[in-house]
């Protein structure tokens, strides 16, 4: 097990990263940054709709790790998505994070119409703004639609995985088009019916690793990228210690009993769309 995936397009992400979600003081979020990439972390995900993307490039700056050493994804928000004002976002995304070019962009949302910003961020591919591009929350459906005019293809769908919503199908098609699985809530978010699972605290004790570290191996070992949340520096520090030791075959398949079909969130997509569309994001200091 490496501690990078390669995307389609050649480029090394590592496999796993923080997520700065809802860490919303700017102190905390960028201390959090600091922490986590002197720990070894070499990656941090972030959005614009978090509103901390300034928080964390002030954390990488402050972290004295080489900027060319970190990998950065943010995400163009749903009222930037028509082509000019994608392209305005994507400018004022590599201004705030205080950097040459931004790795990873994604859409982070399927609800709206995002023909133009993706013609957006395929441009500032070419324009060397941004390395790779691609997307977040797409189902099957969305991302064909995506497929049916894109020049340059997603190399991630950043979704909803853990062990209560293992998404069979739609791993199984994004394998299929060689686009890589980036996994967001990789433990449940937190969720105590999950962490307190007896078949993880089994496994835990088995490995002589916590519920949490076990939970990261399980996606690690499916070729998933994982970017667990934490502003906590011993929990960052044991969320990266997770290459010294392997689930077995029957270990993995005994996680298949887990999946209850249902993601955390059960808005329904009719009803999400606006709401999401509706949002406008506050950038913080």
């Amino acid at each position: 097990m490496t501690d990078t995936v390669t995307l389609q397009n050649g480029l090394a992400m590592p496999s796993i990263g923080l997520g700065v979600y809802l860490i919303n003081d700017p102190a905390e979020c960028q201390q959090s940054v600091e922490t986590a990439l002197r720990a070894g972390y070499r990656s941090v995900d972030t959005a614009v709709a978090y509103g901390n993307e300034r928080a964390v490039g002030r954390g990488i700056v402050a972290s004295g790790v080489a900027r060319e050493d970190i990998f950065v994804t943010t995400k163009l928000w749903l009222k930037d998505y028509k082509y000019e004002a994608a392209k305005t976002s994507i400018d004022a995304s590599l201004e705030r994070l205080g950097v040459d070019a931004i790795d990873l962009m994604l859409l982070h949302q399927p609800h709206a119409d995002f023909r133009g910003a993706w013609k957006a961020l395929e441009e500032a591919v070419d324009a060397g703004k941004l390395r790779a591009i691609g997307v977040s929350n797409f189902g099957i459906d969305d991302m064909t639609k995506l497929l049916g005019f894109a020049r340059i293809k997603p190399v991630v769908d950043q979704i909803e995985m853990h062990p209560y919503y293992q998404r069979p199908e739609l791993v199984a098609y994004l394998r299929s088009q060689g686009i890589t699985i980036e996994s967001w809530a990789p433990l449940g978010q937190g969720k105590q019916h999950l962490l307190a699972e007896p078949l993880l605290a089994e496994l835990a004790r088995k490995h002589g690793k916590t519920v949490h570290q076990v939970l990261l191996r399980w996606h690690l070992q499916q070729g998933f990228v994982a970017i667990p949340k934490s502003t906590n520096p011993s929990h960052i520090a044991a969320n990266l210690d997770v290459f010294d030791f392997e689930l077995t075959t029957d270990d993995m398949d005994r996680f298949r009993s887990l999946d209850k079909g249902t993601p955390n969130t059960r808005i329904p997509r009719w009803l999400m769309g606006p709401l999401l569309r509706s949002f406008s994001p506050r950038q913080l200091p």
